[in-house]
Formats: structure tokens, sequence, C-alpha cells
């Protein structure tokens, strides 16, 4: 393993577990925006969603080139959400983080908002270089190939070679990898996967120092 200079880490279900039950809030805040503001009828949404969901990276994307959505918009009316009662400070995480060496940032398909909320919640936030959202690699998005190369000039231009790309799905994993980025895949439960797996982010210095990085010393764990 090359040793890894740049991490490029995913939001949603990867800096925490996906049992906090964010998903489910925000499923139900784009189920609202396709019927309430789209007016695609409440019958029809499952569906949709899923389909534009899969054949244009997100839902928003897919909304903005089939039906004309301000993203904006969207994005401000998915994320108003309060998210304190399920988010919590995770000290773990924050000394695992802290223990890396390596620059450190947030890839997302999501709002810049959404993630400044979500790291300021969980007691992170000053850890990252930086967020680069689904506006910044606009009108891109994971999986897309242009999205991760726009990611990586934002990150200060590292090789693909010596950045490290952790996500919880397989199918972004597979177009880092096909840039040759390396990859290590977020999972809670058991799973067959292309890529190396850990349960919780928490686990990635163990990782990274298994495969010959050096870490510097953190607080323990």
């Amino acid at each position: 393993m090359t040793p890894v200079k740049t991490l490029l880490i995913d939001l949603d279900d990867t800096t925490y577990p996906t049992s906090v039950g964010v998903w489910p809030i925000l499923t139900e805040r784009v189920f609202q925006y396709m019927q309430q503001v789209v007016g695609i009828p409440e019958n029809e949404i499952p569906e949709k969603r899923e389909r534009l969901f899969l054949e244009h990276g997100t839902t928003m994307r897919g909304l903005n080139i089939e039906y004309g959505i301000d993203v904006q918009d969207y994005l401000e009316f998915v994320h108003e959400v309060d998210l304190s009662k399920v988010i919590q400070p995770d000290h773990q995480l924050k000394a695992a983080l802290r223990s890396l060496p390596q620059r450190k940032w947030i890839f997302t398909n999501a709002s810049r908002q959404h993630a400044n909320n979500v790291l300021g919640l969980l007691g992170v936030a000053d850890l990252f270089e930086g967020v680069i959202d689904v506006m910044d690699t606009e009108p891109w998005c994971k999986p897309h190939a242009e999205a991760f190369e726009i990611a990586l000039k934002l990150a200060g231009a590292p090789q693909p070679e010596e950045t490290l790309f952790v996500d919880d799905l397989e199918t972004n994993l597979d177009a880092a990898k096909a840039l040759g980025i390396q990859t290590l895949r977020v999972s809670f439960e058991e799973i067959a996967s292309k890529h190396p797996v850990i349960k919780n982010l928490t686990e990635l210095p163990y990782f990274l120092s298994n495969n010959g990085n050096k870490l510097v010393e953190g607080p323990p764990l």
C-alpha cells in the first residue's frame, strides 16, 4: 500500500453509524420536497426517488435534470432539520482522527451546511481541512469520475495513489478505484466487498498503521 498523504472521507453513514438514523430523517424531507414542491404524487415517490438516485448519483441531480428544480432550494429544504437528538459528540472518533497526520477532507454529495452541522455535532469539525460538497463538484457528483477529479484539485491536487477515499457505498468506491485512488469501505454490517472494510471510522488509524502508514500519537481511544 502506497503511503497515504490525503484522506477524502464521506459524510453521511460514514462519519457516524447508520444506526444513528439520520438517513430516514433526510429521506422523509426528500419525499416531502418531491410531493410539496415538485408535485409528484405520493404513491409514485419511492420508485421515482430510487430511480433518480441510481441513474443520476443523487436525487437532487435527477430532480434538477428531469424537473428543473432549484438545487439550492432543494438543499436548504432537505437539510433544514434538527439532528441534535440523533448525533452526539463522538470522543472516540475525535481521538482517532486527531491521531492521523494526513490531511483530511470531507467529500460529500450533501451540502456544506449539512456537513458543517454534522461535523459540529460530532465535535470533529476542526480536524478537517474543509468540506468538498455537491455544489463544489456541480454538475457532477459521486460516483462520476469528474466529481473525484474536482475533489482532488480542491484538496490540493494530491496524487491519486497517495489518497485514500473512505465511503459507505460500493459504487462510489468503485469509481474512485478506477481513477487510481485507494479505497476503504465503512460498513457496520458484515458484507462482501471489493474494497477493504472497517466497521467504524474510529478504526481508520488501525487500518492505516497495518498498511504501512505512520501515525502520530493522539489521545487514547
